[in-house]
């Protein structure tokens, strides 16, 4: 991969920093979403992630945006970005989903992904009357569902007999115009997670966190074995806070955290499940701004400076950045104007460096 592509968090459960920003919509609606990812796609980003829950896990009076019949309509009000459906494999039957994929696969003309969660949030899985299982029984599941979809995606006539499902001799017609199918994305901090992605996923999603750190991921998800042959990619999630000087992103962040300090999170707390290593990683970090590690991968300071650190991250290994901002639209463009630039001409004077020192390149005059 020659350069990073970045992406966004859709604003499905509202916004991703303080509940109550003046310039942000404090509740999620598709309306506001399909403003954010259509200027999205014409800025240039890459993929819009649209994370999934049935009822918002921060507060279940807050609105939550429904992720499969939003992607379907984004879908059909872009042109460009790819579209990452978050899917919870204990909602949907293994040969629905597919099927449901395969629908915004041919919407989107091949630019539909999947992000799969194995759901750490207990509260909607008991209102459902879903069953409830443990951490890595889970896991367990999510692989098995996981196969029977890849298998479907595949074109196969598929009959599988298994712990949780039975299938039957279905084949899936039209198969994907993705190819070779859409592409999986798959998170979770524990060892059941990265066991199943490096068996089973295209991109490990990884929480942000300091640089070190993500190279300590990206180490040893790299040497474990890949039935595939295929490598392993890597996407990260962030919070940016950009300004033309450190003083005031500083500030900025601040002025963030101090919005958000009212904001209630006792229902996400106690309906988290306590087995789940990705809450277990945050409780030791210092509190920032975003979800899913959010600021804690540092990208916050001026212009320059997250240029900068968006190529320690590339250079450990991280192709996709899911980013965040606040309020959303102001910051993402700021981002596209001020950062994206920057960071394409530090790899670019680099690769000019590279291409001078390698054999039979001409001289510097």
């Amino acid at each position: 991969m020659s350069e990073p592509r970045f992406g966004i968090w859709v604003p499905v459960y509202g916004p991703w920093g303080a509940r109550h920003h003046p310039e942000e919509p404090e509740q999620a609606s598709y309306a506001h979403a399909r403003e954010v990812v259509v200027e999205a796609d014409q800025l240039g980003f890459k993929v819009a992630l649209l994370a999934q829950h049935i009822i918002n896990p921060v507060n279940h009076s807050y609105d939550q945006l429904e992720t499969w019949s939003a992607a379907a309509a984004l879908a059909e009000a872009t042109h460009h970005i790819e579209l990452m459906g978050a899917v919870k494999p204990f909602m949907f039957p293994p040969a629905v989903l597919a099927k449901m994929a395969l629908g915004i696969d041919a919407i989107s003309r091949g630019r539909f992904t999947i992000n799969l969660i194995s759901g750490w949030y207990l509260p909607e899985m008991e209102q459902a009357g879903l069953p409830i299982r443990t951490h890595d029984e889970r896991y367990k599941f999510s692989r098995e569902w996981l196969q029977v979809v890849k298998a479907l995606w595949n074109g196969e006539k598929v009959t599988h007999h298994g712990d949780y499902f039975q299938i039957k001799g279905m084949q899936l017609r039209p198969t994907p115009v993705a190819r070779p199918r859409p592409a999986v994305y798959l998170g979770g901090e524990s060892e059941p997670a990265r066991a199943l992605a490096a068996d089973e996923a295209d991109v490990y999603l990884i929480n942000g966190r300091p640089v070190t750190l993500i190279r300590e991921v990206v180490a040893d998800l790299r040497r474990r074995p890949r039935p595939s042959g295929v490598p392993l990619r890597f996407g990260m999630a962030g919070f940016v806070i950009a300004r033309s000087t450190d003083g005031e992103a500083r500030q900025e962040f601040a002025h963030l955290k101090q919005l958000a300090a009212p904001d209630d999170a006792r229902e996400l707390r106690k309906g988290v499940d306590p087995e789940t290593v990705m809450f277990k990683t945050f409780a030791m970090a210092p509190r920032g701004l975003g979800s899913n590690g959010g600021t804690a991968a540092g990208l916050v300071g001026d212009y320059d400076t997250v240029a900068e650190r968006i190529v320690e991250f590339f250079d450990a290994g991280i192709e996709t950045f899911l980013l965040q901002f606040q309020p959303f639209k102001p910051e993402m463009y700021r981002f596209a104007e001020q950062i994206a630039p920057r960071v394409g001409d530090l790899l670019s004077v680099r690769a000019a460096t590279f291409e001078k020192t390698l054999p039979g390149a001409e001289p510097a005059a």
